[in-house]
């Protein structure tokens, strides 16, 4: 039978000078709180440190979620934002802390894509194939009117204008003048930044996409994007003026009978618009009376949904 070789003396005693020690398991003080109803963590609100308490988050995704859980019928939501951004799953909000179905206390986290599946294990899938439109023609118009919201009016949303300091009272002179250099994220910044914003960039979200930085005759490869204001400005106005005209009077978006994603989706961009610092941007809202008048009756259905959650602690 072979043994295995000694270890040299020098060695041993080398090893010696580092002894391993081991310790008996540490109990931790922390124990998971039950979960019983579920939780929304969120961006911060706008007034949330205010007497007048808002609930409504002031980013535009998990508004969009918000917005989504309300019109499919759920008032039994907390929300919570004291839980930052890394803390999220894939560094990603809006997440769901629901109550986990194998019973543990600790509950279950659902990012936001898993959200629809968990609400249709609530109430049902009462959307069905046609995912609560009229019909297939009405299905397929709500892609068209989701692309033009999450493109070019979300580039708007951006809220570019601020960092060229344009003077409110004379935004749109400035339009022929300036130009946004957008370069792309360095490496460097994927190194040091364990958590990357995951947001989608404006080559991705305008269309036609921006031209890059550099021309084709430039020694420089193609690299970073250049967007013009003006052009953002302007596919933005276009596509309010027809929302409004495909509004009309109805009661929700397409005609539906009851809310759809599209409404939620849309109501999360007005809201947004009609809360924006940009004077412009709030303008073309405001000047479309049936799009102000829909916003305010799901803004108050989306209120009336959610409260602050109980335990969570609020710098």
């Amino acid at each position: 039978m072979s043994t295995l070789p000694s270890i040299p003396k020098p060695l041993r005693q080398i090893f010696a000078l580092f002894p391993l020690h081991t310790h008996g398991p540490v109990a931790s003080p922390y124990t998971a709180s039950p979960v019983a109803a579920p939780t929304l963590w969120i961006h911060s609100p706008r007034n949330d440190n205010s007497d007048n308490e808002d609930l409504l988050s002031n980013d535009v995704e998990c508004l969009k979620w918000q917005a989504y859980l309300a019109l499919r019928g759920l008032s039994d939501v907390s929300v919570r934002w004291d839980v930052t951004q890394d803390g999220a799953i894939d560094g990603l909000l809006p997440n769901l802390h629901v109550p986990s179905k194998d019973g543990e206390q600790g509950g279950e986290l659902l990012p936001a894509h898993l959200i629809p599946g968990w609400v249709d294990g609530r109430v049902g899938d009462v959307l069905g194939e046609l995912e609560g439109y009229t019909d297939i023609a009405a299905r397929d118009e709500s892609r068209a009117w989701v692309s033009l919201m999450e493109g070019n009016v979300h580039a708007a949303l951006v809220r570019l204008f601020p960092r060229w300091n344009i003077v409110e009272g004379d935004l749109d002179a400035s339009f022929s003048f300036k130009m946004l250099s957008q370069p792309p994220p360095s490496v460097l910044d994927a190194i040091l930044t364990p958590f990357p914003a995951k947001k989608r960039s404006l080559a991705t979200v305008l269309t036609p996409p921006p031209p890059p930085l550099t021309g084709i005759s430039s020694f420089i490869p193609p690299w970073g994007a250049r967007v013009d204001p003006a052009l953002v400005f302007t596919q933005y106005c276009e596509a309010i003026a027809a929302l409004s005209e495909r509004l009309g009077t109805d009661k929700w978006f397409l005609n539906s009978a009851a809310p759809t994603p599209l409404d939620a989706l849309v109501f999360a961009y007005l809201h947004c618009f009609l809360h924006s610092k940009d004077r412009a941007l709030r303008r073309e809202v405001y000047n479309r009376e049936n799009l102000v008048k829909w916003e305010l009756g799901v803004q108050s259905q989306v209120r009336a949904a959610f409260r602050r959650h109980a335990t969570a602690s609020y710098a």
